[in-house]
């Protein structure tokens, strides 16, 4: 009799929890591909998918997160990744000037790599690139070194959350 008591009272404490996180839950409806596949269009066949809904949940789920950040229409997953860093400086008059021209230079010849230049007191800092792997952001390093031999003394790669793109 405990027993039965027990599981009855375990089976309602779940279904109260279950029915307090359905409640607050706001869940954004991604069109997915199984969306794209049962749509009717004319001149082809249609397509019934039975899945569970839990399934249904998940695909798309990457585009939403703690770890995802939207900007416009971009986003972009939050990862620990690699950046080479081109420039650091600490020179209150100066650094923050150097660091955007800088910038700015390598952003002529290098339109596509993406450039952060931040203030962390008392450093300005211009990092270059977002890079799941030291190799990557080595590779873009060595092509800086060769564009810019003037600054290939203070490059250097480190470790930084890099922005991968996710459209």
């Amino acid at each position: 009799m405990k027993r039965f008591l027990a599981i009855g009272a375990l089976v309602c404490l779940t279904s109260l929890g279950v029915e307090a996180q359905t409640s607050a839950d706001t869940t954004v409806h991604v069109i997915t591909i199984f969306d794209q596949l049962a749509k009717p269009d004319v001149g082809k066949g249609t397509v019934h998918i039975r899945q569970s809904a839990d399934i249904r949940t998940m695909v798309g789920a990457h585009k939403y997160g703690a770890n995802v950040e939207q900007e416009g229409e971009e986003t972009y997953l939050k990862i620990p990744g690699f950046r080479a860093q081109v420039f650091s400086g600490n020179n209150q008059r100066k650094s923050k000037d150097e660091a955007f021209r800088k910038e700015k230079e390598i952003k002529e010849l290098f339109p596509e790599v993406p450039t952060y230049v931040t203030y962390n007191a008392p450093f300005w800092k211009l990092r270059v690139g977002d890079f799941r792997s030291h190799e990557e952001a080595y590779q873009l390093m060595r092509q800086l070194m060769e564009a810019f031999p003037d600054y290939a003394k203070e490059m250097y790669i480190v470790k930084e959350e890099v922005k991968i793109p996710l459209n």
